[in-house]
């Protein structure tokens, strides 16, 4: 059975990957599942690929042969915006985290903490979900705190909130940061499923994002919510 989006075509993936038992086993595991895959192992492989049309998602190792998985993210963010993406690394650093959702990234999960259904998250990840490890979380926390490691901690404030967000739509925020389905959220909040879209497109326009990272990124930056 084919694994198929909400318009009814098929989920394409491109798999980036340079270490070849992984990505055997990501790619097989993928194809049983029902998704059409195709895979790279270098990023002029992937350039090439590209140059077919884009995939429904891109899943990248950062650490490749010929250059950064960053600069791939970059590309496919200007070229192809409605791409999911998805880090799949070993690199787990600060700078490498930050400038993969900076640039665009909609996921990030280190391969130590990598989960065995690889078809369910990226399923998770076209319909709305953000994976991403949970110590990828504190980087973000420590990034917007600004905080140097010796610095002595400021005295709490008040949230920010400079987008003026409505209540209701910071609860939504706080589901979209958890990983939580639109439905899901919905679920929790007591709302149709069909206003939860509505909401979310009101949270990029105030905080002038695009992704969901972007939109977790600001509202802590803000003090809106805690992961």
């Amino acid at each position: 059975m084919t694994e198929q989006g909400e318009t009814g075509e098929a989920i394409t993936i491109l798999l980036v990957e340079d270490d070849a038992p992984t990505c055997w086993r990501l790619q097989d595991a993928l194809v049983k599942a029902g998704y059409e895959v195709r895979s790279a192992g270098t990023l002029g492989e992937a350039r090439s690929v590209l140059a077919g049309g884009a995939p429904r998602v891109l899943l990248t190792d950062l650490r490749l042969p010929d250059g950064h998985g960053i600069e791939l993210i970059r590309e496919m963010r200007q070229r192809f915006p409605d791409t999911e993406i998805m880090v799949i690394s070993a690199l787990g650093d600060e700078e490498s985290v930050i400038s993969a959702i900076t640039v665009g990234a909609t996921g990030y999960l280190l391969k130590d903490a990598f989960p065995t259904d690889i078809a369910t998250t990226v399923r998770d990840l076209v319909a709305g979900h953000s994976p991403i490890s949970a110590s990828i979380a504190r980087f973000i926390v420590r990034r917007t705190q600004g905080a140097a490691p010796n610095s002595a901690e400021p005295p709490p404030g008040p949230a920010l909130n400079t987008a003026r967000l409505t209540p209701r739509e910071i609860d939504i925020l706080w589901g979209i940061a958890k990983g939580f389905s639109y439905a899901e959220i919905a679920s929790h909040l007591g709302l149709s499923k069909q206003t939860v879209p509505g909401h979310i497109k009101n949270i990029y326009r105030k905080l002038e994002v695009h992704t969901r990272s972007e939109a977790v990124f600001e509202a802590v930056q803000q003090g809106l919510i805690k992961l």
